[in-house]
């Protein structure tokens, strides 16, 4: 039988799939790898484990936390809107309204906060709050890889993904950085720091002048990572001596120093979670860019079966991410992928007390 050849809109179509999938994916996994030592101290994360080599949040299996839900809420909110930045707000932001009756246990300040006024009437224009945590970095590298090929209407996705939630520009422009490296991980044979470096300012603008400070501290990062320094090494230089905190201006260019020095390496993943921190985020943000770049095959298989969750399983994760693709490659918006969102108050209940386990176990010695 006769095989039709394989034209290059199927590759391409192929190649968008493939890293989508695994933006998505490296997103959980590392979120589940970085989850159980979340805002240890390098100090006492060391002490209480002297080696991270896997899951390890409930009986050798890792859960996925906020930094994976915002992730594939906005890949969802992509797949109903085909890219529309307009309908991409919408369609997102009641997908936050809905996530945060679900009960999630572990979610940012300033994003508890503005969902908060979502559900009190506040447009999405007005429920932001002035804060430059993590949130809108940890949600953006899908947006990057998924649309970066449009820088437009990026900056118009990134902006609105933002707001919602955070209203300082440091948010705005973090969140820029992790999609644009989405974007460059997903779409470059080679990761350079100098192509990256010179794609941002391009993509920021008029906004790299005010965004001087993060690009300042993303060339110190690219610089380190052509030193071929460690993660600890670059977080020390910052002053993270003793954890990588949810300011934006901390995490992004750690993130930036790792994937840059070692952008096919999932392993990388361990190495930034022993910075200790906000160990979840680092991890989602880093194990988003590296599968982008490397696809689901880059992704040790054993993280990938060890994810114990439902209903945003490793298979349902994996659907969304085929659909998207989907959707990138004919521009025409479809339905949400179907989720059990009865089960998500379920699910917050069993995370929880795991959480509290985890606290419990803080406790006790090694001090």
């Amino acid at each position: 039988m006769a095989h039709s050849p394989i034209t290059s809109a199927d590759s391409e179509a192929l190649c968008l799939q493939r890293s989508i999938v695994g933006c998505l994916l490296g997103t959980a996994v590392g979120d589940a790898l970085g989850l159980p030592v979340e805002a240890l101290s390098r100090r006492r994360q060391h002490r209480l484990y002297q080696k991270i080599e896997g899951h390890r949040f409930v009986f050798g299996h890792g859960m996925i936390s906020d930094d994976t839900e915002h992730s594939c809420m906005a890949a969802q909110a992509l797949i109903v809107s085909a890219g529309d930045p307009v309908v991409f707000a919408r369609s997102f932001t009641w997908k936050l309204r809905w996530w945060l009756l679900s009960f999630p246990p572990a979610t940012g300040f300033a994003t508890l906060r503005a969902v908060v006024k979502l559900w009190l009437g506040f447009s999405p224009e007005r429920s932001g709050v002035f804060s430059a945590g993590n949130g809108p970095a940890m949600r953006s590298a899908i947006l990057g890889v998924a649309c970066g090929c449009d820088l437009k209407r990026l900056r118009k996705l990134v902006r609105a993904s933002t707001r919602i939630t955070h209203t300082d520009p440091k948010a705005e422009w973090a969140a820029l950085a992790i999609a644009w490296a989405g974007h460059v991980a997903s779409s470059a044979c080679r990761v350079e720091a100098g192509d990256f470096l010179s794609g941002l300012r391009m993509a920021l603008g008029e906004d790299a002048v005010d965004a001087a400070e993060l690009l300042s501290l993303l060339e110190r990062a690219a610089a380190s990572a052509i030193r071929r320094e460690t993660s600890e090494t670059f977080a020390d230089s910052l002053g993270l001596e003793t954890g990588v905190s949810g300011y934006c201006h901390h995490t992004v260019p750690v993130v930036i120093q790792a994937w840059l020095r070692r952008p096919e390496d999932f392993s990388a993943v361990l190495e930034v979670i022993r910075c200790g921190g906000d160990t979840d985020t680092v991890a989602a943000i880093l194990g988003g860019l590296i599968g982008a770049h490397t696809g689901r095959d880059g992704i040790p298989r054993r993280w990938i079966d060890g994810l114990w969750e439902w209903p945003r399983s490793a298979q349902w994760i994996s659907k969304l991410g085929e659909r998207l693709a989907e959707v990138r490659m004919t521009e025409t918006a479809q339905h949400s992928e179907p989720l059990a969102a009865w089960a998500l108050p379920l699910r917050s209940a069993a995370f929880t007390a795991v959480m509290l386990a985890h606290a419990f176990r803080r406790l006790l010695p090694p001090y």
